[in-house]
């Protein structure tokens, strides 16, 4: 796919997806959010992509709206609102979903619509310089499309006293209440990066596309018998895999599996 706004690489079984407009600080336009969407659902249809990374250029990592987006919005009808929302949580949605794992690597500051980014990926690294913000009641506005992802992402307490404040808070407090899973030095991003990713291109494709599922099947769910039912279900088909007969005697036997290089 061409893009005009991000750029998609891929080495090895790691797929990139970069935000390319440090002069905007990364914010979104709904061009932004299309190419991102198509891009997700491009490295998540890849039979040879194991990762996602996305990440970005600039002092910024995403500002949220882009000004000029913003504009155009301050005129739209309730139902020109209600269509363009809905792109913004079509986008979240691929994100959260994509059957591979992804990794947000917060080079920069993180903002309004650019939090749903981070916590609808998998994990998230960030530099420990990055400040964070929920800035949508200081508008008027308040962070409904992005919520779901980031009341998962930080927590319902932290949830209220950040939305509801608006304060700009660092990579410590985000690391503190779980926004995020670990903050670095900026010379050592890549390295955590690079961690994350060996231990997820050496685990079984099948388990891991599998893991995501069920925690997104699991999580916030009440625990009853369906639930329940439906996890016993979910090991038992994973125990039955070839993936999974093959870890499972790899192990025994104590040989690398077979999706490992021999």
């Amino acid at each position: 796919m061409t893009a005009q706004n991000l750029s998609i690489t891929q080495s090895g079984a790691v797929a990139r997806i970069t935000l390319t407009q440090p002069e905007v600080r990364n914010a979104f336009s709904d061009e932004v959010i299309a190419e991102i969407t198509a891009a997700f659902q491009d490295v998540g249809a890849r039979p040879d992509v194991r990762a996602v990374v996305l990440a970005a250029e600039g002092p910024a990592f995403c500002a949220g709206a882009n000004l000029n987006w913003m504009r155009r919005m301050a005129d739209y009808t309730r139902d020109e609102n209600v269509a363009d929302a809905g792109k913004l949580a079509e986008m979240l949605r691929v994100i959260y979903e994509c059957e591979k794992p992804t990794i947000a690597r917060v080079q920069g500051d993180v903002y309004a619509g650019g939090m749903g980014l981070v916590a609808a990926c998998d994990m998230a690294v960030a530099v420990d310089t990055a400040g964070f913000c929920l800035s949508e009641v200081k508008l008027g506005l308040i962070p409904a499309t992005i919520s779901p992802y980031v009341i998962r992402a930080m927590g319902a307490r932290a949830a209220h006293r950040y939305f509801l404040t608006a304060e700009r808070f660092g990579a410590a407090e985000a690391l503190r209440i779980g926004f995020v899973h670990d903050v670095v030095p900026s010379e050592q991003l890549d390295a955590k990066v690079d961690e994350w990713l060996k231990a997820l291109t050496s685990a079984s494709p099948n388990a891991v596309r599998a893991c995501k599922k069920l925690v997104i099947d699991v999580a916030e769910r009440e625990i009853n018998d369906a639930l329940i039912a439906a996890t016993v279900q979910g090991i038992a088909d994973i125990r039955a895999s070839d993936e999974g007969k093959e870890g499972v005697q790899s192990f025994l036997h104590k040989r690398k599996p077979a999706w490992l290089p021999h």
